[in-house]
């Protein structure tokens, strides 16, 4: 008999799905990311129109739903159903309007409805476990940091890279021309970290490089979306965060969130040793003069 922990056994499917989220191989978690961002609703289809959906086929589909525990797709949807009817008798108000004022199809609210939307979805499928190992990662100086991004999101790796750098030492940002990349590949080693930024348009160029690395021994951490970038598949760890926007572009700010929550946990982590470089830095501003002093 198994030994009870303190630890609560998840209920949910969703909960039983991030649970095991790290060992499901690519088309497994192009699987799990699915269910979850659109949950419960993408689990009440058929066996087919899911699989269709996720481009991967039925016994993919069911191979993955074995790894949460259910020897079978109408179990599953037993399940599902009994959670759904549960929800649907506990119903939750929302609040029609952000601006004030401002009716409810002005693009104000409806960006700031999509916002909070893709944070709470990419919360719940967010696994802390995974985000405290990145932390450690990260905080880990016996290893190198470097970051890389695309077209866009090069201004996510350069945000995250900033602070990084300020925190502790053997960080590195890839430049933005990418016949340069292969210069810093040469310094790269075993267990050194690359945290890459890739969303849908996905780059063939991010792409090379996250495969070059990993062949080197780097741990890749990726940012991605919930359609998952394919450098997935040579990444340790990944964060597959909400992106959808009401307009042409996808929105970036759950994935600030989540940079500014590493941030502040790698700070908190390497705190005596950032702290004093912290105040190193501030004493260079204060002799060159770099910003407007504090009012007394």
């Amino acid at each position: 008999m198994r030994k009870k922990t303190g630890k609560q056994t998840p209920q949910t499917i969703a909960e039983l799905i991030r649970t095991r989220f790290d060992e499901f191989k690519p088309a497994e978690r192009r699987i799990a990311n699915h269910l979850l961002v659109n949950y419960p609703m993408a689990g009440l289809v058929s066996i087919t129109e899911l699989s269709e959906s996720c481009e991967v086929s039925a016994p993919t589909v069911m191979r993955t739903l074995k790894r949460i525990g259910f020897s079978s797709f109408i179990t599953f949807q037993k399940t599902l159903k009994k959670e759904l009817s549960k929800t649907l008798s506990d119903p939750i108000a929302k609040h029609s309007q952000w601006a004030t004022g401002a009716p409810k199809e002005h693009i104000l609210n409806q960006t700031a409805d999509s916002v909070v939307s893709n944070l709470r979805d990419t919360m719940n499928q967010l696994s802390h476990e995974m985000f405290n190992e990145v932390v450690s990662l990260l905080a880990d100086q016996k290893r190198s940091i470097y970051l890389v991004g695309g077209r866009i999101t090069y201004s996510f790796s350069d945000y995250l890279g900033t602070h990084l750098e300020v925190i502790r030492k053997g960080v590195a940002k890839l430049p933005s021309s990418v016949s340069l990349w292969s210069h810093r590949l040469l310094d790269m080693q075993r267990n050194d970290v690359l945290v890459i930024f890739d969303v849908r348009r996905y780059e063939t160029d991010l792409l090379n490089i996250a495969a070059l690395a990993k062949d080197k021994g780097v741990v890749v951490v990726l940012f991605t979306d919930q359609w998952l970038s394919p450098i997935a598949e040579y990444a340790t760890h990944s964060f597959p965060v909400r992106i959808e926007a009401p307009s042409g572009w996808d929105s970036g700010v759950t994935t600030l969130f989540v940079i500014e929550a590493l941030i502040a946990a790698v700070e908190r982590k390497l705190w005596p040793k950032a702290s004093k470089r912290m105040k190193e830095l501030e004493q260079a501003y204060s002799y060159t003069g770099r910003f407007k002093p504090e009012s007394k």
